[in-house]
């Protein structure tokens, strides 16, 4: 579309450009029907006052010009002149809205165990490949939200610090491997440290903790109880999930492809303590959707408040039809005192 200043584009009168408009005034618009009526009363009442004249010609020459067909331009301009003046009344605008979102955001450090007993197959695939999964979800349903890693076994290591940037957390969620930590066991209280310290110099107003294990604490040098109340000294909510089933669960195959099977245990009632302490909750994941459903839930549980801001920008027309309307007003002014207007009449 032109600008404003462009009136003498005839594509202001293309359908397409009329196609875009608002109207504040529309119902002004209807008053465009009522044109044909009033020159339809004038064409009445002129044929009503005109006065008839009998003139006898012989036939050869009564002829019709081709030049007599003018003296409609002064109607047709007239025509017009309203026509555009219902259209400005109207007040064609187009308004461009623009919306903008922000929330103060939530923190959220996700820990995730990738200790050896993370291979057994009471998932699909795996303990870690599911876990993995339902965290790019997690994080993929989140606006704004700083989100880091943390991966333990043995020891812990932060993989990601807190961050907008999603795309960059998939591809480290990605690249999480059970050879990323050489250190064997499940290092539950090193794992909280570390995440504890991401967040301690944090100013979000809520900070969250999900910590994901399938096992029970048996390296690191701190105790889980005591990374649990460290953490909610910085006021961090704590999430614990205890993934996988108790008891006889497959790992695997051997050479000959039968299921190998072994013993998998969990320390449910520390992760219900880390969960009480941090004032969060406890849950338990025995398959994949439980799983999912739990993120889930932490996700509804943890929602920022997300604000709008609108603005509106507004862009009014009409000027460009009340030009063309004193245009054609003025031509239709010198038009009357013309030949057009004063000699071709009936």
């Amino acid at each position: 579309m032109h600008e404003v200043n462009d009136w003498l584009s005839l594509s202001w009168f293309y359908p397409s450009t009329f196609e875009k408009f608002t109207w504040e005034y529309k119902f002004v618009l209807f008053f465009l029907a009522g044109i044909p009526v009033l020159f339809l009363l004038k064409w009445l009442l002129g044929l009503r006052k005109k006065q008839k004249l009998t003139i006898a010609l012989p036939e050869r020459q009564i002829r019709s010009d081709i030049i007599s067909i003018l003296r409609f331009i002064p109607n047709i301009l007239f025509a017009l002149v309203m026509v555009l003046l219902i259209i400005v009344l109207a007040r064609p605008q187009i308004t461009n809205e623009k919306v903008e979102q922000w929330t103060e955001g939530i923190d959220i450090m996700l820990v995730i165990d990738i200790s050896r007993s993370m291979t057994i197959q009471d998932f699909r695939p795996n303990r870690l490949e599911a876990a993995k999964k339902v965290a790019k979800n997690f994080i993929d349903g989140r606006f704004q939200d700083r989100i880091g890693l943390v991966i333990f076994s043995g020891e812990a290591y932060s993989l990601a610090p807190l961050t907008t940037d999603y795309k960059l957390l998939d591809t480290y969620i990605d690249d999480i491997s059970f050879d990323k930590i050489d250190a064997s066991g499940t290092a539950i209280g090193s794992a909280l440290a570390v995440a504890t310290n991401r967040m301690r110099e944090s100013e979000s107003k809520t900070k969250v903790i999900i910590l994901l294990s399938d096992g029970d604490n048996t390296a690191g040098n701190i105790d889980p109880i005591t990374a649990a109340e460290l953490a909610h000294a910085y006021n961090i909510k704590i999430y614990t999930i205890g993934i996988g089933r108790e008891g006889r669960v497959p790992t695997g195959t051997d050479i000959f492809g039968r299921t190998v099977y072994s013993e998998s245990t969990l320390d449910e009632t520390t992760l219900r303590k880390i969960a009480e302490i941090g004032e969060g909750k406890f849950f338990r994941a025995t398959d994949n959707k439980a799983l999912e459903n739990i993120f889930k839930l932490i996700d509804e549980y943890e929602k920022s408040e997300i604000k709008e801001t609108r603005f509106k920008d507004t862009t009014d027309f009409y000027p460009v039809y009340l030009k063309w309307a004193i245009m054609l007003f003025l031509i239709w002014l010198a038009l009357k005192s013309t030949f057009i207007s004063n000699i071709l009449k009936d």
